[in-house]
Protein backbone atom coordinates (compact mmCIF):
# COMPACT_ATOMS: atom_id res chain seq x y z
CA UNK A 1 0.00 0.00 0.00
CA UNK A 2 1.24 3.42 -0.74
CA UNK A 3 1.92 6.15 2.01
CA UNK A 4 -1.09 7.89 0.61
CA UNK A 5 -3.48 5.14 1.38
CA UNK A 6 -2.72 5.34 4.98
CA UNK A 7 -4.19 7.60 7.22
CA UNK A 8 -3.42 7.78 10.75
CA UNK A 9 -6.52 8.95 13.21
CA UNK A 10 -6.34 9.83 16.97
CA UNK A 11 -9.61 9.02 19.34
CA UNK A 12 -10.09 9.90 23.36
CA UNK A 13 -12.42 9.61 25.09
CA UNK A 14 -13.08 10.07 28.97
CA UNK A 15 -16.06 10.09 31.23
CA UNK A 16 -15.70 13.78 33.47
CA UNK A 17 -17.88 13.28 35.96
CA UNK A 18 -18.95 17.07 35.70
CA UNK A 19 -22.10 17.60 38.10
CA UNK A 20 -22.21 20.68 39.24
CA UNK A 21 -21.81 21.88 42.59
CA UNK A 22 -21.70 18.13 43.09
CA UNK A 23 -19.07 16.95 41.53
CA UNK A 24 -15.72 17.95 43.40
CA UNK A 25 -12.83 20.74 41.65
CA UNK A 26 -15.57 20.45 38.72
CA UNK A 27 -14.55 24.06 37.07
CA UNK A 28 -10.56 23.04 37.77
CA UNK A 29 -10.60 19.67 36.14
CA UNK A 30 -12.47 21.06 33.00
CA UNK A 31 -9.73 23.56 32.92
CA UNK A 32 -7.09 20.88 33.38
CA UNK A 33 -8.87 18.69 30.44
CA UNK A 34 -9.32 21.66 27.81
CA UNK A 35 -5.84 21.93 28.28
CA UNK A 36 -4.88 18.44 28.07
CA UNK A 37 -6.97 18.29 24.65
CA UNK A 38 -5.44 21.42 23.32
CA UNK A 39 -2.26 19.98 23.70
CA UNK A 40 -2.88 16.45 22.90
CA UNK A 41 -4.68 17.75 19.89
CA UNK A 42 -6.79 14.73 18.84
CA UNK A 43 -8.54 13.56 15.94
CA UNK A 44 -12.31 13.15 17.86
CA UNK A 45 -12.95 14.37 21.17
CA UNK A 46 -15.97 11.76 23.04
CA UNK A 47 -17.16 12.91 26.32
CA UNK A 48 -19.17 11.77 28.90
CA UNK A 49 -20.88 13.24 31.44
CA UNK A 50 -20.76 16.89 30.80
CA UNK A 51 -23.93 17.24 32.21
CA UNK A 52 -24.31 20.91 31.91
CA UNK A 53 -24.14 22.95 28.33
CA UNK A 54 -22.38 26.07 30.09
CA UNK A 55 -19.58 23.58 30.49
CA UNK A 56 -19.70 22.38 26.92
CA UNK A 57 -19.74 26.20 25.87
CA UNK A 58 -16.48 26.36 27.67
CA UNK A 59 -14.91 23.66 26.42
CA UNK A 60 -15.73 24.70 22.93
CA UNK A 61 -14.03 28.39 23.13
CA UNK A 62 -10.72 26.82 24.75
CA UNK A 63 -10.89 24.35 22.07
CA UNK A 64 -12.19 26.42 18.92
CA UNK A 65 -8.05 26.40 17.64
CA UNK A 66 -7.89 23.11 17.71
CA UNK A 67 -11.14 21.19 17.19
CA UNK A 68 -13.58 23.43 15.86
CA UNK A 69 -16.18 21.26 15.24
CA UNK A 70 -18.44 20.36 17.70
CA UNK A 71 -21.91 18.79 18.70
CA UNK A 72 -23.60 19.12 22.16
CA UNK A 73 -26.19 15.85 22.59
CA UNK A 74 -29.38 17.10 24.81
CA UNK A 75 -31.79 14.12 25.86
CA UNK A 76 -33.56 13.88 29.64
CA UNK A 77 -34.11 16.34 32.34
CA UNK A 78 -30.93 17.25 33.07
CA UNK A 79 -29.40 16.11 29.54
CA UNK A 80 -27.35 13.13 28.17
CA UNK A 81 -24.17 14.22 29.20
CA UNK A 82 -22.34 13.41 26.16
CA UNK A 83 -19.91 15.86 23.80
CA UNK A 84 -18.15 15.35 20.67
CA UNK A 85 -15.29 17.66 19.50
CA UNK A 86 -13.63 17.24 16.16
CA UNK A 87 -10.91 18.41 13.82
CA UNK A 88 -12.83 17.08 10.68
CA UNK A 89 -16.15 18.89 9.72
CA UNK A 90 -19.40 17.30 11.15
CA UNK A 91 -21.73 16.51 8.74
CA UNK A 92 -24.61 15.34 10.67
CA UNK A 93 -25.67 14.39 13.79
CA UNK A 94 -28.51 12.02 15.73
CA UNK A 95 -29.52 10.92 19.21
CA UNK A 96 -31.29 8.08 19.78
CA UNK A 97 -32.41 7.67 23.72
CA UNK A 98 -33.05 4.28 25.29
CA UNK A 99 -36.08 2.66 25.60
CA UNK A 100 -35.14 1.93 29.43
CA UNK A 101 -32.72 3.56 31.67
CA UNK A 102 -33.49 2.93 35.35
CA UNK A 103 -36.18 3.94 38.07
CA UNK A 104 -37.40 7.96 38.39
CA UNK A 105 -37.69 6.91 42.20
CA UNK A 106 -34.21 6.16 42.79
CA UNK A 107 -33.25 9.69 42.43
CA UNK A 108 -29.94 9.10 44.59
CA UNK A 109 -28.70 7.01 41.41
CA UNK A 110 -29.59 9.78 39.01
CA UNK A 111 -29.51 7.34 36.06
CA UNK A 112 -33.30 8.01 34.90
CA UNK A 113 -32.92 11.82 34.70
CA UNK A 114 -29.81 11.39 33.00
CA UNK A 115 -31.55 10.50 29.51
CA UNK A 116 -29.10 8.06 28.52
CA UNK A 117 -28.61 7.53 25.30
CA UNK A 118 -26.68 6.92 21.81
CA UNK A 119 -25.01 9.99 19.96
CA UNK A 120 -23.69 9.58 16.53
CA UNK A 121 -21.90 12.32 14.21
CA UNK A 122 -21.17 11.59 11.12
CA UNK A 123 -17.33 12.50 9.65
CA UNK A 124 -15.89 12.72 6.54
CA UNK A 125 -12.21 12.05 7.27
CA UNK A 126 -10.15 12.71 3.33
CA UNK A 127 -12.28 10.52 1.32
CA UNK A 128 -13.72 8.39 3.70
CA UNK A 129 -17.13 8.46 5.93
CA UNK A 130 -16.57 7.81 9.42
CA UNK A 131 -19.67 7.10 11.53
CA UNK A 132 -18.70 7.90 15.32
CA UNK A 133 -20.92 6.96 18.37
CA UNK A 134 -20.46 7.89 21.96
CA UNK A 135 -22.20 6.41 24.46
CA UNK A 136 -23.48 5.68 28.55
CA UNK A 137 -25.13 2.94 29.41
CA UNK A 138 -26.84 2.24 32.82
CA UNK A 139 -24.14 2.33 36.16
CA UNK A 140 -23.58 -1.12 37.78
CA UNK A 141 -24.29 -0.45 41.73
CA UNK A 142 -24.38 -3.73 43.19
CA UNK A 143 -22.74 -6.83 41.08
CA UNK A 144 -24.35 -9.42 43.95
CA UNK A 145 -27.87 -7.91 43.50
CA UNK A 146 -27.70 -6.33 40.13
CA UNK A 147 -31.57 -4.56 39.12
CA UNK A 148 -30.35 -3.01 36.95
CA UNK A 149 -29.23 -5.75 34.45
CA UNK A 150 -32.55 -6.29 32.54
CA UNK A 151 -32.00 -2.49 31.95
CA UNK A 152 -28.39 -2.75 30.83
CA UNK A 153 -28.94 -5.97 28.59
CA UNK A 154 -31.91 -3.97 26.62
CA UNK A 155 -29.55 -0.74 26.26
CA UNK A 156 -26.76 -2.57 24.89
CA UNK A 157 -29.20 -4.37 22.27
CA UNK A 158 -30.65 -1.39 21.15
CA UNK A 159 -27.32 -0.24 21.21
CA UNK A 160 -25.66 -2.77 18.67
CA UNK A 161 -29.43 -2.31 16.63
CA UNK A 162 -28.76 0.88 16.20
CA UNK A 163 -25.34 1.03 14.91
CA UNK A 164 -25.94 -1.98 12.64
CA UNK A 165 -28.59 0.05 10.81
CA UNK A 166 -27.39 3.44 10.54
CA UNK A 167 -23.48 2.57 9.39
CA UNK A 168 -24.48 0.25 6.44
CA UNK A 169 -22.87 3.31 3.89
CA UNK A 170 -19.73 3.79 6.38
CA UNK A 171 -16.25 2.89 5.33
CA UNK A 172 -14.98 2.95 9.38
CA UNK A 173 -17.24 3.08 12.35
CA UNK A 174 -15.99 4.12 15.48
CA UNK A 175 -17.60 3.69 19.56
CA UNK A 176 -16.36 4.91 22.55
CA UNK A 177 -17.88 5.68 26.09
CA UNK A 178 -18.49 4.66 29.63
CA UNK A 179 -20.44 1.08 28.65
CA UNK A 180 -20.26 0.26 32.39
CA UNK A 181 -19.69 -3.35 31.37
CA UNK A 182 -17.10 -5.86 31.92
CA UNK A 183 -15.06 -7.45 29.38
CA UNK A 184 -16.87 -10.44 29.44
CA UNK A 185 -20.36 -8.93 30.43
CA UNK A 186 -23.16 -10.19 28.43
CA UNK A 187 -24.33 -7.02 27.09
CA UNK A 188 -20.27 -5.86 26.00
CA UNK A 189 -20.31 -9.70 24.05
CA UNK A 190 -24.15 -9.10 22.54
CA UNK A 191 -22.29 -5.33 21.30
CA UNK A 192 -19.46 -6.89 19.67
CA UNK A 193 -20.35 -10.06 18.65
CA UNK A 194 -23.33 -8.63 16.61
CA UNK A 195 -21.24 -5.67 15.36
CA UNK A 196 -18.05 -6.91 14.69
CA UNK A 197 -16.08 -3.60 16.50
CA UNK A 198 -13.35 -4.85 17.99
CA UNK A 199 -11.76 -3.59 21.34
CA UNK A 200 -8.71 -1.16 21.10
CA UNK A 201 -7.36 -2.29 24.11
CA UNK A 202 -6.91 -6.00 22.93
CA UNK A 203 -6.28 -5.57 19.49
CA UNK A 204 -3.53 -3.20 20.20
CA UNK A 205 0.44 -3.71 19.37
CA UNK A 206 1.14 -0.96 21.88
CA UNK A 207 -0.44 -0.38 25.56
CA UNK A 208 0.46 2.33 27.93
CA UNK A 209 -1.53 2.84 31.07
CA UNK A 210 -3.47 1.03 34.12
CA UNK A 211 -2.77 -2.59 34.96
CA UNK A 212 -4.80 -4.79 33.05
CA UNK A 213 -6.11 -1.84 31.16
CA UNK A 214 -8.92 -0.68 34.37
CA UNK A 215 -10.40 2.34 33.61
CA UNK A 216 -11.81 2.72 36.81
CA UNK A 217 -9.04 2.83 39.89
CA UNK A 218 -8.58 1.99 43.81
CA UNK A 219 -6.31 4.69 43.81
CA UNK A 220 -8.83 7.45 42.31
CA UNK A 221 -8.79 9.82 44.95
CA UNK A 222 -12.51 10.70 44.13
CA UNK A 223 -13.34 6.96 44.66
CA UNK A 224 -14.54 4.67 47.08
CA UNK A 225 -12.85 1.26 47.02
CA UNK A 226 -15.78 -0.46 49.17
CA UNK A 227 -17.85 0.21 45.76
CA UNK A 228 -15.14 -1.79 43.43
CA UNK A 229 -15.76 -4.97 45.56
CA UNK A 230 -14.57 -7.47 44.89
CA UNK A 231 -12.49 -5.72 42.47
CA UNK A 232 -9.51 -4.44 44.59
CA UNK A 233 -7.80 -2.81 42.06
CA UNK A 234 -10.43 -1.81 39.76
CA UNK A 235 -12.55 -2.21 36.91
CA UNK A 236 -12.44 -1.43 33.03
CA UNK A 237 -15.76 -0.40 32.02
CA UNK A 238 -14.58 2.48 29.44
CA UNK A 239 -13.90 1.45 25.73
CA UNK A 240 -13.18 2.37 22.06
CA UNK A 241 -14.23 -0.06 19.91
CA UNK A 242 -13.51 0.25 16.01
CA UNK A 243 -14.20 -1.91 12.99
CA UNK A 244 -13.40 -0.85 9.25
CA UNK A 245 -14.99 -2.16 5.89
CA UNK A 246 -14.29 -3.44 2.89
CA UNK A 247 -12.97 -0.59 1.58
CA UNK A 248 -11.11 0.49 4.93
CA UNK A 249 -9.15 -2.01 7.06
CA UNK A 250 -8.01 -0.06 10.69
CA UNK A 251 -5.56 -1.38 13.08
CA UNK A 252 -4.61 -0.08 16.99
CA UNK A 253 -1.25 1.08 16.53
CA UNK A 254 -1.64 2.06 20.33
CA UNK A 255 -3.84 3.05 23.41
CA UNK A 256 -3.09 5.02 26.44
CA UNK A 257 -4.73 5.76 29.34
CA UNK A 258 -4.12 8.31 32.25
CA UNK A 259 -2.83 6.62 35.65
CA UNK A 260 -5.34 8.67 38.17
CA UNK A 261 -2.63 11.61 39.23
CA UNK A 262 -1.79 14.34 36.66
CA UNK A 263 1.76 15.73 37.07
CA UNK A 264 1.49 19.01 38.52
CA UNK A 265 -2.15 18.71 40.16
CA UNK A 266 -3.63 17.67 43.10
CA UNK A 267 -6.46 15.62 41.77
CA UNK A 268 -7.47 13.10 38.24
CA UNK A 269 -9.54 14.46 35.53
CA UNK A 270 -11.79 12.49 36.66
CA UNK A 271 -12.96 9.73 38.63
CA UNK A 272 -12.84 7.82 35.62
CA UNK A 273 -9.21 7.27 33.10
CA UNK A 274 -9.19 9.02 29.91
CA UNK A 275 -8.68 6.44 26.88
CA UNK A 276 -6.12 7.84 23.81
CA UNK A 277 -6.26 5.19 20.63
CA UNK A 278 -4.14 5.73 17.52
CA UNK A 279 -5.83 4.65 14.60
CA UNK A 280 -4.16 3.33 11.32
CA UNK A 281 -6.57 3.70 8.22
CA UNK A 282 -5.18 1.92 5.33
CA UNK A 283 -7.40 2.07 1.99
CA UNK A 284 -8.25 -1.52 0.20
CA UNK A 285 -8.09 -2.50 -3.51
CA UNK A 286 -11.23 -3.24 -4.69
CA UNK A 287 -11.07 -7.01 -5.70
CA UNK A 288 -13.60 -9.20 -7.53
CA UNK A 289 -15.21 -11.43 -4.53
CA UNK A 290 -15.05 -14.83 -5.16
CA UNK A 291 -16.80 -18.36 -3.98
CA UNK A 292 -16.48 -18.52 0.03
CA UNK A 293 -13.41 -21.23 0.81
CA UNK A 294 -14.21 -24.18 3.74
CA UNK A 295 -12.21 -21.98 6.65
CA UNK A 296 -14.35 -19.12 5.83
CA UNK A 297 -17.52 -21.13 6.29
CA UNK A 298 -17.01 -22.48 9.41
CA UNK A 299 -16.07 -19.26 10.62
CA UNK A 300 -19.12 -17.88 9.37
CA UNK A 301 -20.45 -20.57 11.24
CA UNK A 302 -19.05 -20.82 14.43
CA UNK A 303 -19.81 -17.18 14.94
CA UNK A 304 -23.55 -17.27 14.31
CA UNK A 305 -23.86 -20.52 16.53
CA UNK A 306 -21.99 -18.04 19.53
CA UNK A 307 -24.23 -15.46 18.51
CA UNK A 308 -27.41 -17.62 19.04
CA UNK A 309 -26.29 -18.95 22.23
CA UNK A 310 -25.39 -14.75 23.35
CA UNK A 311 -28.95 -13.56 22.08
CA UNK A 312 -30.51 -16.57 24.21
CA UNK A 313 -28.74 -15.35 26.75
CA UNK A 314 -29.81 -11.92 26.59
CA UNK A 315 -33.50 -12.87 26.18
CA UNK A 316 -33.20 -15.04 29.15
CA UNK A 317 -32.19 -12.16 31.01
CA UNK A 318 -34.98 -9.75 29.60
CA UNK A 319 -37.41 -12.62 30.82
CA UNK A 320 -36.17 -12.66 34.09
CA UNK A 321 -36.96 -8.02 33.95
CA UNK A 322 -40.30 -8.58 32.61
CA UNK A 323 -41.10 -11.44 35.21
CA UNK A 324 -40.37 -8.82 38.11
CA UNK A 325 -41.56 -5.43 36.51
CA UNK A 326 -45.23 -7.38 36.02
CA UNK A 327 -44.95 -8.41 39.46
CA UNK A 328 -44.22 -4.45 40.61
CA UNK A 329 -47.18 -3.60 38.49
CA UNK A 330 -49.45 -5.91 39.90
CA UNK A 331 -48.20 -4.65 43.37
CA UNK A 332 -48.60 -0.77 42.82
CA UNK A 333 -52.04 -1.42 41.36
CA UNK A 334 -52.84 -4.18 44.26
CA UNK A 335 -52.01 -1.25 46.72
CA UNK A 336 -53.90 1.43 44.58
CA UNK A 337 -57.05 -0.39 44.65
CA UNK A 338 -56.40 -0.85 48.68
CA UNK A 339 -56.05 3.02 48.97
CA UNK A 340 -59.05 3.37 46.84
CA UNK A 341 -60.86 1.58 49.56
CA UNK A 342 -59.85 3.71 51.82
CA UNK A 343 -60.81 6.84 50.46
CA UNK A 344 -64.26 5.36 49.55
CA UNK A 345 -64.78 3.74 53.20
CA UNK A 346 -63.92 7.75 54.54
CA UNK A 347 -65.76 9.21 52.12
CA UNK A 348 -69.04 6.88 53.39
CA UNK A 349 -68.02 7.89 57.04
CA UNK A 350 -68.55 11.59 55.91
CA UNK A 351 -71.48 11.14 54.66
CA UNK A 352 -73.37 9.52 57.89
CA UNK A 353 -73.89 13.09 59.22
CA UNK A 354 -75.78 14.54 56.36
CA UNK A 355 -77.77 10.49 56.35
CA UNK A 356 -78.35 10.33 60.03
CA UNK A 357 -79.79 13.92 61.50
CA UNK A 358 -78.14 15.77 64.12
CA UNK A 359 -75.62 13.09 64.23
CA UNK A 360 -71.89 14.25 65.40
CA UNK A 361 -68.98 13.44 63.18
CA UNK A 362 -67.88 10.22 64.42
CA UNK A 363 -63.98 11.20 64.23
CA UNK A 364 -62.07 13.92 64.78
CA UNK A 365 -61.34 16.81 61.98
CA UNK A 366 -57.79 16.75 62.01
CA UNK A 367 -57.09 13.22 62.30
CA UNK A 368 -60.51 12.84 59.16
CA UNK A 369 -58.47 15.13 56.96
CA UNK A 370 -54.91 13.81 57.30
CA UNK A 371 -56.89 10.03 56.39
CA UNK A 372 -58.14 11.69 53.25
CA UNK A 373 -55.29 13.48 52.13
CA UNK A 374 -53.24 9.80 53.21
CA UNK A 375 -55.38 7.99 50.89
CA UNK A 376 -55.22 10.79 48.03
CA UNK A 377 -51.62 10.52 48.07
CA UNK A 378 -51.70 6.86 47.87
CA UNK A 379 -54.20 6.88 44.75
CA UNK A 380 -51.89 9.44 43.11
CA UNK A 381 -48.42 7.47 43.80
CA UNK A 382 -49.65 4.36 43.08
CA UNK A 383 -51.44 5.22 39.67
CA UNK A 384 -48.24 6.72 38.23
CA UNK A 385 -46.00 3.90 39.08
CA UNK A 386 -48.47 1.40 37.49
CA UNK A 387 -47.69 3.91 34.38
CA UNK A 388 -43.91 3.58 34.54
CA UNK A 389 -44.36 0.36 35.20
CA UNK A 390 -46.67 -0.91 32.26
CA UNK A 391 -43.99 1.16 30.07
CA UNK A 392 -41.43 -0.71 31.31
CA UNK A 393 -42.84 -4.24 30.79
CA UNK A 394 -43.70 -3.00 26.94
CA UNK A 395 -39.93 -1.82 26.65
CA UNK A 396 -38.90 -5.64 27.91
CA UNK A 397 -41.69 -7.28 26.14
CA UNK A 398 -40.37 -5.41 22.73
CA UNK A 399 -37.07 -6.27 23.50
CA UNK A 400 -38.03 -9.85 24.13
CA UNK A 401 -40.01 -10.08 20.72
CA UNK A 402 -37.11 -8.44 18.99
CA UNK A 403 -34.80 -11.09 20.22
CA UNK A 404 -37.09 -13.79 19.07
CA UNK A 405 -36.91 -12.88 15.84
CA UNK A 406 -33.40 -12.77 15.89
CA UNK A 407 -32.60 -16.34 17.63
CA UNK A 408 -35.56 -17.25 14.46
CA UNK A 409 -33.30 -15.61 11.86
CA UNK A 410 -29.78 -16.59 13.28
CA UNK A 411 -30.47 -20.12 13.41
CA UNK A 412 -32.34 -20.41 10.10
CA UNK A 413 -28.87 -18.87 8.39
CA UNK A 414 -27.04 -21.57 10.48
CA UNK A 415 -28.82 -24.49 8.73
CA UNK A 416 -27.61 -23.13 5.45
CA UNK A 417 -24.21 -24.08 6.05
CA UNK A 418 -22.60 -27.37 5.99
CA UNK A 419 -21.47 -28.94 9.12
CA UNK A 420 -18.15 -30.36 8.23
CA UNK A 421 -16.58 -28.85 10.85
CA UNK A 422 -17.47 -28.31 14.52
CA UNK A 423 -18.96 -25.26 15.29
CA UNK A 424 -16.87 -24.09 18.03
CA UNK A 425 -13.75 -23.52 15.80
CA UNK A 426 -11.36 -21.42 16.34
CA UNK A 427 -11.54 -18.36 13.37
CA UNK A 428 -8.93 -15.94 13.15
CA UNK A 429 -9.42 -13.15 10.66
CA UNK A 430 -6.88 -12.57 7.23
CA UNK A 431 -4.11 -10.26 8.00
CA UNK A 432 -5.10 -7.08 7.07
CA UNK A 433 -8.44 -7.53 7.04
CA UNK A 434 -11.13 -7.16 10.21
CA UNK A 435 -13.54 -9.82 11.12
CA UNK A 436 -16.25 -9.74 8.86
CA UNK A 437 -19.41 -8.21 10.91
CA UNK A 438 -22.58 -10.70 11.64
CA UNK A 439 -25.96 -8.74 10.33
CA UNK A 440 -28.57 -10.69 10.58
CA UNK A 441 -31.32 -10.48 7.92
CA UNK A 442 -33.85 -7.45 9.21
Amino acid sequence: MADSNTIRLRVFSLNCWGIRYLSKHCRERYAMIGELLSREEHDIVLLQEVWSEKDFLCLKRKLSSTHPHSHYFKSGVIGSGMATFSRHRIHDAFLYRYSLNGYPYMAHHGDWFGGKAVGMVILNIGRLAAHVYVTHLHAEYCREKDSYLPHRVVQAWELQQFIRHTSSGADLVILAGDLNLHPQDLGNRLLRTYTGLRDSYTETAKFDGCEDGITLISDNPFINPKELCPFEKGIRIDYILYKGSGRVSIQCESLSTTKGSVPDHPFPYSDHEALSADLQLQTLTQQAGGDETRAEQDCAAGKLAELVDIVTEARTEVKVGLYCAERMRYTAARTGVMGMALLLLELAIAAVPWLALRADQPFPRASFYLLGVLCFAILITTFLLYIFYSMEVKALQGAEDQMRLAVGSLQERLRGFPLAQPLNRLCRPLDGQDPCPLEPEE
